[in-house]
């Protein structure tokens, strides 16, 4: 989806030689690209800009201070959207899935079908259905369908807190939960190979 930001961008002396929207451009990707914003999403890259004020030389430093306005690509899927991505691992939790730019996926076990068990030797979900038994392994391409996203604030941590806080393990900036309990969800491979038998 697209997003639209108004921001102040500093262009450096040494962009100067750059065209103007180059170095603007430069300039945002390097600030958002790949970065979560807190209820927004996942920044991509930039996909247009729109308006940009005169630039005002900062005092000191030389850089350029220019007022624009752009838009973004950012990853929020919405609720009920239907992806595919990989199985990452699996615990007794539920099953962590990758895209292949977005790792936070989550899939807890009661997202998943009914008759699912998980096999601690193996650390895999098998789904029991009529007698069989389907293994989700890692790796395998998996379809899930949204069911809800978590953004968590990422404050800065001081330096006294930081070395009293070593073993808390910070959250991601921004999670989806899914789920793969309907037909036509789970491994892809288990309804290609149903459409071939038909």
């Amino acid at each position: 989806m697209l997003s639209f930001f108004s921001d102040l961008v500093i262009v450096n002396p040494e962009d100067f030689s750059k065209q103007t929207v180059d170095a603007l451009e430069d300039q945002i990707n390097a600030k958002y690209a790949d970065k979560v914003v807190y209820n927004i999403g996942l920044c991509i890259c930039l996909f247009d800009i729109i308006k940009v004020s005169e630039g005002k030389v900062g005092h000191g430093s030389g850089s350029a201070h220019i007022n624009v306005q752009f838009r973004l690509i950012v990853f929020r899927p919405f609720k009920g959207e239907v992806m595919t991505g990989r199985i990452s691992s699996s615990s007794q939790n539920g099953i962590n899935v990758r895209t292949e730019f977005f790792d936070e996926i989550f899939i807890p076990h009661t997202y998943l079908f009914d008759g699912m068990s998980f096999d601690l030797k193996e650390n895999v979900w098998i789904w029991n259905n009529d007698g069989n038994q389907f293994y989700m392994d890692k790796n395998e391409l998996i379809r899930f369908r949204i069911e809800d996203e978590v953004f968590e604030d990422q404050l800065p941590v001081t330096p006294h807190v930081q070395i009293d806080c070593m073993e808390i393990e910070r959250k991601p900036p921004y999670r989806v939960i899914a789920s793969a309990q309907q037909a036509g969800m789970g491994l892809v491979a288990w309804w290609e190979e149903e459409a071939e038998q038909r």
